[in-house]
């Protein structure tokens, strides 16, 4: 504690006393760093050992440090992919040394899984692992990737995953939950379809955990079976945490905005060791807010933890570990009369007091990269999920209540109440060679490698649920009303059928969310049987590259084997496998500008419940997909600022969907096929040293391609705007009387959008303004984030006219941040 107050007492000192000049007893170091080609070096570390401060070069190469105490010092510079360069100096008072630096590009630091940390620290990223299970130039890889750095998540001041994918081309939300659209198709957090650190993994899906522990959040692009197996045909969600650095960087924020929010977060990294062998990181984050939705909050605790061992420069270790500890209630959306969006607040939530949704969440890692000979390495990655709700809930049913004919009552929302409680556990192993040979004038990159992937819901899994209508005997529930046995059920005064659970009165909001007697309601006890599935999958790969060529090429074969009722006497096995290849091709046009071609394949089998399901009116085939994708990608302002474009087509078969049959709520049926098509295009990086920029457009037709019912041929898939466009801007002020005062602006819009295929409800488009401003005094940053200044009336997705997913009004969030070494 003593620690923490002197850290207050200095970030006071800091805003009251900046300093202004020199100290008497100080000399400056400034000078260029450059590459052995006469170009500028940016984003190059300048440390001084001893004390522990340092710097960045700038986009010239140039960097200089103040204030550097008289006496022999020694000075370090250092860059991902450059070898590192240490000097020894003497400097005296008022003296201006010039220090200039050749750095010479170090192969070994390219690293085959991602474990030392990212030093730059603008929105611009140069290289990814989420395409290529190597470290790869962007443009270097014949596949789209949007992508979001930590800075732009900081400058924006958002900490959930649907605030960040609007500035994303082609993404947008699909629900509040861990839900969004990709190109078209729908991925969620639910599905063992998402990536931390390059390895498959699930959310909690129903609230979005914080994202304070991530360097990156990206979006690969198409179909990524070839790489990882069963995923959407849209793309896949890659989390990247923050890895440990070699220079020592600590931050503490803290955030007050509107509904009540509190928030806390804290980054600390740098060496363990005198010898920089141990570098750790940790991040902290704590959450408690409110919401503009009735009865909601959010309390959140997260603790991510990452080491790196480099015991020698052939040899890398890391651990890294999130964990996030969630306490809310689960929103199921707003509800409206008829098909009015204006008849109800978007403030309206169908929730309860006694509503609870409590959710553990960890995720642990251990990965190995070791140089085994100069041209071969092999790395190996395990991640174990695991995941742990307790669900009590007051929801709708998916339908109006019905009147004694049989029609629904408009105003009032069938109910159903669920109690829940269930583990989940995921795991994960990959391990692969790299190797590097040429054959004559071709370089090629192999990689050959095996991943093992697991999912296990265990004994003990169980849910509790009320609703329907009572039968006459007032002893027990039916599941829905049929009026022509009217004289099963029970009957109030008017002759309507009376709900098991109240039915929520949207004329009459308050009193239908008070507290309310469930002890009077009739559950029905619904076992959530055990649940395994397991996946075997080898691959192999070739990135070849003769001048100006690149060809890149793989093959992967899977495996999978998935148990329903696991473990019973009534267990079902289930097997399916699919050859997934692989084809892309990258020509550089010029240097730092390369255009694109690929084809790739997805798969993702029906899991075993769904394929042996008789009430599903299975079994179904696994959906089949392809993606034809031409693009461009290009570096300029010297790197600063990267520029991608690309068209694509992606094609799933045996697509299915909802019979929306009464009394058959399991059952599906296979629509056919779906088509996606569009363009989309992404800029990234800054314009000027001081002005960041970002900004993306996507146009996509998502489509039903093939259907039994004529009618649905055409329709656009559900929550696929046809088009989305974004831009965000920071400029800061570096000299004069407002030097340090920074201001950001931006604008998302996203398009129409339908609910369902089979409903003619939609949601309009909307288009929101943001701003934010920013004061640097020192090390502390003071930040005010004002999002739609407008205060547009819009929603971000939903299912139906019962379940719509309103967003935020105007909203203000203030950030006060200390960065210290």
């Amino acid at each position: 504690m003593k620690s923490l107050y002197s850290h207050f007492i200095l970030l006071i000192a800091a805003l009251l006393i900046p300093v202004l000049s020199f100290a008497q007893n100080a000399g400056m170091i400034k000078g260029s760093v450059s590459t052995p080609d006469n170009k500028p070096a940016e984003f190059i570390s300048i440390s001084l050992q001893a004390s522990h401060r340092g710097t960045m070069t700038n986009a010239k190469g140039e960097y200089q440090l103040d204030n550097v105490s008289s006496g022999s010092h020694q000075l370090t510079i250092s860059g991902v992919g450059y070898q590192t360069i240490s000097k020894s100096f003497n400097i005296v008072a008022g003296q201006i040394l010039e220090l200039n630096f050749i750095l010479n590009e170090d192969k070994q630091q390219l690293q085959t899984v991602e474990i030392t940390g990212r030093k730059e620290r603008t929105y611009k990223t140069k290289s990814t692992f989420i395409g290529n299970k190597t470290q790869t130039d962007i443009l270097d890889l014949p596949q789209s990737v949007s992508y979001v750095s930590k800075e732009l998540m900081a400058d924006q001041g958002i900490v959930r995953t649907g605030d960040v994918v609007k500035n994303f081309s082609g993404v947008s939300q699909f629900t509040f939950y861990d839900d969004l659209t990709i190109r078209g198709f729908r991925v969620n957090g639910q599905s063992n379809t998402q990536l931390f650190n390059g390895m498959r993994t699930s959310t909690g899906f129903w609230k979005q955990p914080l994202t304070n522990y991530l360097e990156r959040l990206e979006v690969l692009k198409g179909p990524a079976s070839a790489l990882y197996g069963n995923a959407s045909p849209g793309g896949v969600v890659n989390r990247v945490t923050k890895k440990p650095l070699d220079e020592t960087r600590k931050s503490i924020g803290i955030s007050l905005g509107s509904f009540d929010t509190f928030r806390a977060l804290a980054d600390f990294t740098g060496p363990a060791t005198k010898d920089s062998t141990l570098l750790y990181r940790l991040n902290l984050g704590y959450e408690d807010a409110n919401s503009f939705r009735d009865l909601q909050f959010d309390k959140n605790v997260v603790v991510a933890p990452s080491l790196s061992f480099l015991p020698d420069r052939k040899t890398r270790i890391n651990f890294d570990l999130v964990y996030n500890s969630s306490r809310s209630r689960l929103d199921r959306g707003q509800s409206v009369i008829g098909d009015d969006l204006n008849s109800t607040p978007i403030s309206l939530a169908l929730s309860t007091p006694n509503d609870r949704e409590n959710e553990n969440t960890y995720m642990v890692s251990f990965s190995l990269s070791r140089q085994l000979t100069d041209k071969l390495s092999f790395s190996a990655a395990y991640l174990k999920t695991g995941y742990d709700e307790d669900l009590y809930e007051h929801r709708s049913a998916n339908a109006y209540a019905s009147d004694a004919n049989g029609k629904q009552i408009s105003n009032m929302v069938a109910m159903q109440i669920f109690t829940r409680k269930r583990k989940r556990y995921i795991d994960n192993f990959s391990g692969f060679f790299n190797y590097k040979e040429n054959t004559g004038p071709i370089e090629h990159k192999l990689v050959l490698g095996y991943d093992f992937g697991s999912e296990k819901t265990p004994v003990g899994a169980s849910q509790l649920t009320a609703s329907g209508y009572r039968n006459a005997a007032n002893t027990g529930f039916i599941a829905t009303y049929n009026p022509a046995n009217k004289q099963n059920y029970l009957l109030d005064k008017n002759g309507n059928p009376v709900p098991n659970v109240p039915s929520f009165d949207l004329t009459n909001i308050r009193a239908s969310q008070q507290l309310q007697d469930d002890s009077k309601a009739f559950f029905s006890v619904a076992s959530i049987a055990p649940a395994y599935y397991y996946l075997n999958a080898g691959y192999a790969q070739d990135q070849l590259r003769w001048n100006r060529f690149q060809v890149l090429v793989g093959l992967r074969y899977e495996y999978y084997t998935d148990f329903s009722n696991y473990a019973a006497r009534n267990e079902v096995k289930t097997n399916s496998h699919a050859w997934l290849p692989r084809v892309g091709v990258v020509y550089s046009i010029i240097n730092n500008l390369n255009i694109y071609g690929s084809y790739v394949t997805g798969y993702n089998p029906q899991n075993a419940a769904t394929l042996a399901n008789p009430n599903a009116g299975g079994p179904f085939k696994p959906l089949e997909s392809n993606m034809q994708e031409i693009g461009a990608k290009g570096d300029f302002l010297n790197g600063r600022l990267g520029l991608t474009t690309a068209v694509y087509r992606i094609k799933q078969n045996n697509v299915l969907y909802p019979a929306n049959v009464t009394g058959q709520p399991d059952l599906l049926r296979q629509v056919g096929g779906v088509i996606s098509k569009g363009i989309e295009f992404d800029v990234t990086g800054r314009i000027t040293p001081y002005w960041s920029v970002i900004a993306s457009y996507a146009y996509n037709r998502s489509y039903i391609s093939e259907s039994p019912v004529a009618k649905e041929v055409g329709v656009q898939n559900p929550n696929a705007p046809r088009n989305l466009a974004n831009i965000w801007t920071r400029y800061n002020i570096s000299a004069g009387a407002f030097r340090g005062v920074g201001f950001g602006a931006g604008t998302n819009y996203v398009g129409k959008r339908n609910l369902s295929i089979n409903l003619t409800q939609s949601i309009p488009e909307y288009m929101l303004v943001n701003a934010a401003a920013y004061y640097t005094v020192g090390k502390v940053q003071l930040q005010l984030n004002a999002n739609n200044v407008t205060g547009k009336k819009y929603w971000v997705g939903g299912y139906d006219y019962i379940r719509l997913f309103p967003g935020a009004p105007r909203n203000y969030l203030a950030t006060l941040t200390y960065t210290f070494n």
